[in-house]
């Protein structure tokens, strides 16, 4: 399977017939229909299957999804990896508490700027997070499983699509301020 690039945010992307600027009203509002409601239902019920498959390694969700962007390279810092996880810093530094008493990370203080802490994954922390990649393919492929390909790409794309359209917004906001 390979993967196109993704379309550029909606602002960028000239709006197709369909589309109609206004999809709720307030008048005609069902929270249950929203798509930020049913995305979060379904981040809910994938989550719970996640950690339910994870449990064996005796991680919760709260330390195999900050073991898994270490494992992945997308942070080396408390800082960085808080913000990654959408945490904050002493949230984090409380879960890298538990993870480091695990015998799963260790923290390394720079030589470079000793005010730098930086995180590392222990041997044992690599075994364990090697396993988390197959574990989550096999629950979202679990849930996926009424869609054909050419819906899973569609639904992909539509969703990179509004993730995107959700950060330039963002942006946008941030500029305003």
């Amino acid at each position: 399977m390979t993967t196109k690039p993704r379309p550029p945010a909606c602002a960028a992307t000239p709006a197709p017939e369909f589309y109609r600027p206004e999809f709720y009203q307030p008048e005609t509002f069902r929270p249950e229909e929203s798509v930020g409601y049913l995305m979060r239902r379904i981040l809910n019920v994938v989550a719970v299957a996640a950690d339910r498959e994870l449990e064996p390694t005796g991680l919760t969700s709260a330390q195999w999804v900050p073991l898994l962007k270490l494992y992945l390279g997308h942070a080396s810092t408390v800082a960085e990896l808080a913000r990654e996880c959408s945490l904050d810093v002493g949230a984090m530094t409380r879960t890298l508490d538990r993870l480091e008493t695990k015998g799963l990370v260790r923290r390394v203080r720079s030589t470079e700027d000793r005010r730098v802490v930086n995180l590392e994954l222990t041997a044992d922390g690599s075994v364990t997070a090697k396993k988390i990649p197959a574990v989550l393919c096999k629950v979202q492929n679990e849930h996926l499983r009424c869609l054909s390909e050419e819906e899973w790409k569609l639904l992909t794309s539509l969703l990179h699509r509004v993730y995107d359209n959700a950060l330039q917004l963002q942006t946008e906001r941030q500029a305003e301020q």
